[in-house]
């Protein structure tokens, strides 16, 4: 009774199930018996299925970091549980009548032939048995007004206070804080798991940000991979750029520059039947037809009409020779042939069939149609 009413958590378990009573009846209620603490396991929720003691354990924990799983701290209720107090009161009674009936049988045994020394002894004997029935019999009643009293103080009312026994009483408190122990153990655990669950939910998603987001090195290092220069916003500035689409590098760019020259001044020079690029050599070469034929080698040779500055000029300049002097087949039809992404001729049929004015005005050759 001591471990009772000095225990807190017990307090606060009790107090925690009349509020959740209270709001789930609708009452204001000061206090109920102590028999519902049996059922608080076996009423649950509809939604989660979990016990009331499962929510009541929650919200202790969670307001009261303090409190404790109760069954460690009172052990004596527990001990207390498996004594049948019923049982010990009618055991007393039944030492006080055989210690009656033993003094009687002393008496009647003295009237005959007995030595003095041996029923001193049984008397002696008889006497202290008869101090400890006695003895027990008022701890045993005082302890009874003393439980009396504490069931007084737990909010009994007096009418029923006889009716409760201590063996019962002792037994559904201890149930009681045992399964409280359990389940206050699982809740815990549960709380563990989710805090460790939200850590690891907020270290994954950092590390997921910081893959996500590259860093300006590694942007730089893209940039020079795809071999264009790159905006601050991480576009490729070429795509702003007046080149021509599919142009994307400096070589490409400078070849349909100098091809645009060849062919503007092929157009200037009024010999639209001319077939050789200035400032070449003449080449030779052949080509098998179908059918076993072969073809006569198609020359060209022009003087060298503008001189070439540097050596990277005529390295493009080489390479414009080697894509114009290839020669013509003996197809009947020209084979098609896949249009360039720069929307450019090629300067072989170009030399050799001339433009249209329509033609020269889409590739920027000549500023007006009548020129």
């Amino acid at each position: 009774m001591e471990q009772l009413v000095k225990n807190k958590t017990l307090r606060y378990i009790l107090s925690t199930l009349l509020s959740i009573g209270n709001f789930l009846n609708g009452v204001n209620a000061k206090g109920f018996e102590l028999t519902y603490l049996e059922k608080v396991p076996e009423v649950k929720d509809t939604v989660h299925k979990q016990s009331l003691l499962h929510h009541a354990c929650s919200v202790v924990v969670e307001n009261f970091p303090e409190s404790t799983d109760l069954y460690s701290e009172i052990g004596a209720i527990t001990r207390s549980a498996k004594v049948d107090f019923d049982q010990l009161q009618e055991n007393l009674c039944q030492m006080e009548r055989r210690c009656k009936a033993s003094w009687d049988h002393l008496k009647v045994i003295a009237k005959h032939e007995m030595k003095p020394q041996l029923k001193q002894k049984m008397s002696d004997f008889l006497k202290d048995c008869a101090e400890r029935i006695i003895i027990l019999k008022i701890v045993h009643r005082r302890l009874i007004n003393r439980f009396h009293s504490f069931l007084l103080y737990l909010g009994h009312p007096a009418y029923s206070v006889r009716e409760i026994s201590v063996n019962r009483f002792s037994k559904i408190l201890s149930e009681f804080a045992l399964e409280y122990r359990t389940t206050r153990d699982r809740v815990l655990q549960q709380k563990q798991k989710r805090a460790d669950h939200r850590e690891r939910n907020k270290t994954r998603g950092k590390m997921i940000m910081d893959m996500s987001a590259p860093s300006d090195d590694e942007e730089e290092r893209e940039c020079g991979r795809n071999g264009s220069s790159c905006s601050n916003n991480g576009a490729p500035s070429g795509q702003d750029s007046d080149q021509p689409q599919g142009l994307g590098h400096t070589e490409d760019a400078a070849e349909h520059e100098h091809m645009k020259a060849v062919l503007r001044t092929t157009l200037t020079g009024g010999d639209k039947e001319a077939v050789g690029v200035p400032g070449l050599r003449t080449r030779t070469r052949s080509r098998p037809g179908r059918g076993g034929r072969t073809m006569q080698p198609w020359t060209a040779a022009v003087e060298d009409t503008q001189a070439c500055g540097d050596d990277a000029a005529d390295e493009i300049m080489e390479r414009i020779v080697r894509s114009a002097t290839q020669g013509p087949g003996t197809r009947t039809q020209p084979r098609e042939r896949r249009r360039s992404r720069a929307n450019r001729k090629s300067l072989r049929r170009t030399l050799k069939n001339g433009l249209t004015p329509e033609e020269a005005l889409a590739l920027g050759l000549t500023d007006s149609p009548d020129t």
